[in-house]
């Protein structure tokens, strides 16, 4: 997608739109992710408007983020308890994390908004310098194998249809680079909204293999947050990493 820069996914209309937004699974996630941060500190890699990170703050554990969008960080602020959170503004995969973490997560694809996997490579190494010994770093993202079984590689789907306003889902994927271009648009009398994305899926066992470069194990995985059991069928996954038992990291 020629001149793309991954801010243009979350620019200010995209900020207002997804404050509220809740997928259902929000109450499993800040369990799941509450029980390995235990008193904490924790970190959420593109924090966004806060969806897991605030309830997982109400817990009492506290929790620093990290993202691109100004936008976003804007949307998170007003929000209950957002201007508690401390955020840096920054590529997770380049900026320097601002401490040590008991936790440190990416959720909802978000991950594959690194779009190199260079990129990715140089995230699990920055998350694994700032790991407790006893820290685990969690990813959620969708099993890319549907993406594979895409005729000609892409496809045009219809999100909503109402009376004044049509959306659709545009997508292609390049196999030989992992590469999705996919934009949401909005037609309305008011004319068409364009909100391109690009994301460079990963196969878990890519990401398991990053993670050894960077030192860290696969130490468990799941279907969904309230561990159900990954199988063929399965449309995502949650990965759990940690340090090799009874190791500590590199010094």
């Amino acid at each position: 997608m020629q001149g793309y820069e991954p801010a243009m996914s979350f620019d200010e209309e995209t900020a207002r739109a997804d404050r509220d937004f809740r997928r259902g699974d929000e109450e499993a996630a800040v369990a799941f992710l509450g029980k390995l941060a235990g008193t904490g500190p924790a970190l959420e890699l593109g924090i966004g408007t806060g969806r897991i990170a605030l309830p997982l703050a109400a817990q009492g554990i506290p929790v620093d983020g990290m993202d691109i969008s100004p936008a976003m960080v804007a949307q998170l602020r007003t929000r209950p308890g957002g201007d508690q959170i401390s955020v840096t503004l920054g590529d997770f995969a380049e900026a320097p994390l601002p401490g040590r973490y008991r936790l440190i997560f990416v959720v909802f694809n978000t991950f594959f908004n690194l779009l190199s996997q260079e990129k990715q490579v140089r995230c699990f190494a920055n998350v694994a310098a700032h790991l407790t010994p006893d820290g685990s770093f969690v990813v959620e993202g969708l099993m890319p194998g549907h993406l594979y079984q895409l005729r000609n590689n892409q496809y045009v789907d219809v999100e909503a249809v109402g009376v004044d306003e049509v959306r659709l889902d545009v997508l292609r994927f390049d196999p030989t680079t992992q590469l999705l271009e996919e934009s949401h648009i909005a037609l309305s009398p008011d004319g068409v909204r364009l909100n391109p994305v690009m994301q460079r899926y990963a196969s878990p066992a890519e990401l398991d293999l990053m993670a050894r470069l960077a030192g860290l194990r696969l130490v468990e995985r799941w279907s969904s947050w309230d561990r159900a059991p990954l199988t063929a069928a399965s449309t995502r996954h949650i990965s759990v990493y940690g340090w090799p038992q009874g190791e500590e990291e590199p010094s």
